[in-house]
């Protein structure tokens, strides 16, 4: 039996392991029982607990964690010095991303958090290595929101999903966060009173959460064994033959604030605000399930009409939404 299916059964945190093990490979009650035994004596999984109490958990084959002053600060060093040791056994594929995803939220403190100190830290067991970059600065959500004049800090979230998104663009593409939140199974950003989500096969998610913590924090996922590379996530959203960053996915909820619908202008305004940057967006209406025709007739007929070489793909649409945006399409000039 392949010993990751083990491994996931623990990491979901569901309990129950040796009897989900029976099930789902097929084997008696007590050889599953043993297999996770041997995990336990082989140091991938550490038992907690007794009798009827017992958990597992994986096991932690490495940990660290560094406080760095951020004035003058590299992160190519943090890199080699803290975190390249963890992941040197690794498939390239796996190493190149983590340089990449590291070395850019690393750069992102140093440059923009205006923070005292950047605390960076990087965890590893036999599945995955998980990995943090905190500071104590003035929170990117808040940071993002004064910069463009954002009425609240929760649009910032739409503008980072965007992509190409700086506050500093003499010195960054604004690519960085865009793209590491793509390469990893994980990414994951908490900052003030805000917490925004992107997990590899579901929706990108939007929590606010109770407690208004300082700075920021990311955080970041990726399976030891993945396949997924740096280059095929830069491929996905570059024009055909070109090497720019010409499309994106915008998760159109994340214009829809709770209790409210996506009905007025201003906030068709709000969604497609920097679409002209790219040649081809995505709008993805999953968790939409109803638009306005002010709204539709904004982004489909207004927006297009101003921008013609901007190409606009609505996706996920509910009937309601598909009827709207027909409607609004039909009147494109």
């Amino acid at each position: 039996m392949n010993q990751t299916v083990l491994l996931k059964l623990v990491a979901d945190g569901h309990g129950n392991v040796a009897t989900r093990l029976s099930a789902s490979a097929g084997i008696s009650r007590q050889a599953a029982s043993a297999r996770v035994s041997a995990a336990v004596r082989a140091g991938l999984l550490v038992r907690q607990g007794v009798g009827r109490g017992v958990r597992y958990a994986l096991a932690e084959t490495h940990r660290f964690e560094q406080h760095f002053e951020r004035a003058g600060l590299s992160e190519d060093r943090v890199w080699r010095s803290l975190c390249a040791p963890v992941v040197a056994d690794l498939p390239s594929n796996v190493r190149d991303i983590w340089q990449y995803g590291l070395t850019e939220m690393i750069n992102n403190a140093v440059d923009h958090s205006g923070a005292a100190v950047v605390r960076v830290g990087i965890v590893r067991n036999a599945l995955f290595t998980q990995a943090w970059v905190a500071d104590d600065g003035e929170g990117i959500f808040l940071k993002i929101a004064k910069a463009l004049d954002l009425y609240d800090p929760r649009e910032s979230m739409l503008e980072l999903a965007k992509g190409k998104l700086t506050t500093d663009p003499a010195n960054h593409s604004g690519d960085g966060i865009f793209f590491s939140s793509k390469v990893f199974d994980l990414f994951d950003i908490r900052s003030g009173a805000l917490h925004f989500m992107h997990d590899e096969g579901l929706d990108d998610v939007l929590i606010e959460r109770p407690k208004d913590a300082p700075g920021t924090l990311v955080l970041m996922r990726l399976s030891n064994q993945s396949t997924r590379t740096t280059k095929e996530i830069f491929n996905k959203f570059a024009a055909p033959d070109e090497f720019t960053f010409a499309k994106t996915i915008v998760p159109v909820r994340l214009a829809q604030h709770e209790g409210e619908k996506l009905v007025a202008r201003s906030q068709a305004k709000r969604l497609t605000m920097r679409f002209e940057r790219f040649k081809s967006v995505m709008l993805d209406f999953d968790g939409v399930e109803e638009i306005g025709q002010a709204f539709a007739d904004e982004v489909f007929r207004v927006f297009q009409n101003a921008h013609p070489e901007t190409r606009l793909e609505p996706v996920n649409m509910s009937p309601a939404v598909k009827d709207m945006v027909s409607r609004a399409k039909s009147l494109v000039l």
